[in-house]
């Protein structure tokens, strides 16, 4: 049996821990380095035994070794893998978010080289979630209003999620609209009535949710919300397991979750 050996940067953090548990579990994954920064204090404990899980003998270190690259870390840790995954020939699985246009810019650029699978959210029912709201705005069209809600814990640094930008670019798309153009992002004090072509983000960050996202089409009379809550961090690693092993074999270009799912046609 073909192992994907694979590397997960930040292995200490949250979802590093929920990757190393769900490699763990997975018997054609291979854990071929756990990395952390230059200086970390769990530098050389076993990433199993860190994860709450038995030993694999691979102990938290600074080197990357392997053919598939996992990173949920910070966009501009990110930025920087992407070129070192472009040298070294690494396929690379991003679900990082917060990511500016140059940082984007730099996923795009080490694509030219290496397979590169970026997605706001590896989960596979967000991603479901995706293609239904791009339907129900097809169906709808301006009928409706459309509000993208989203909760997460107090530790994220990113608002509105990336997961419901994507949410926010799916409904857009489908009506012809420019997010950039048609997004509201917050509202305070005399408003004036609300313009139908806009795309309005609420943003709550409390307590330990680990994620939650609604798009509410509100017309006359009646209303559609379609919506995911994680319950886990499990199944965002599940989900970027399945893009490391699809994307082995696969040749240079920037890739998402609707191409590791089959959803694009």
């Amino acid at each position: 049996m073909t192992m994907t050996r694979i590397a997960i940067l930040g292995a200490n953090g949250r979802m590093g821990r929920a990757l190393i548990r769900a490699l763990a579990a997975d018997p054609k994954a291979e854990l071929a380095s756990a990395q952390v920064r230059p200086g970390n204090s769990l530098i050389g404990v076993d990433a199993g035994s860190l994860a709450g899980i038995d030993a694999l003998g691979v102990n938290l270190g600074t080197d990357i070794r392997g053919d598939v690259v996992i990173d949920f870390t910070s966009p501009q840790n990110t930025a920087l893998m992407a070129a070192d995954c472009a040298k070294h020939g690494r396929a690379l699985i991003v679900g990082t978010t917060g990511l500016d246009g140059a940082q984007k810019a730099a996923l795009t650029d080490a694509a030219n080289k290496v397979p590169v699978v970026f997605a706001p959210n590896m989960s596979v029912g967000v991603n479901l979630l995706l293609g239904l709201v791009e339907l129900a705005s097809k169906v709808l069209g301006d009928t409706v209003d459309i509000e993208v809600l989203e909760a997460h814990h107090r530790h994220k640094k990113d608002a509105p999620s990336g997961t419901a930008l994507a949410l926010g670019e799916a409904a857009a798309k489908a009506l012809g609209r420019d997010l950039k153009d048609c997004a509201v992002y917050g509202r305070e004090g005399i408003t004036g009535e609300r313009d139908r072509q806009t795309i309005g983000f609420a943003t709550v960050r409390a307590g330990d949710i680990i994620g939650e996202h609604t798009v509410l089409f509100a017309g006359d009379g009646e209303r559609i919300e379609l919506t995911h809550k994680a319950h886990n961090r499990d199944t965002f690693a599940t989900g970027a397991l399945r893009a490391a092993h699809w994307v082995v074999g696969k040749g240079p270009g920037l890739y998402d979750m609707k191409d590791v799912l089959g959803l694009n046609g």
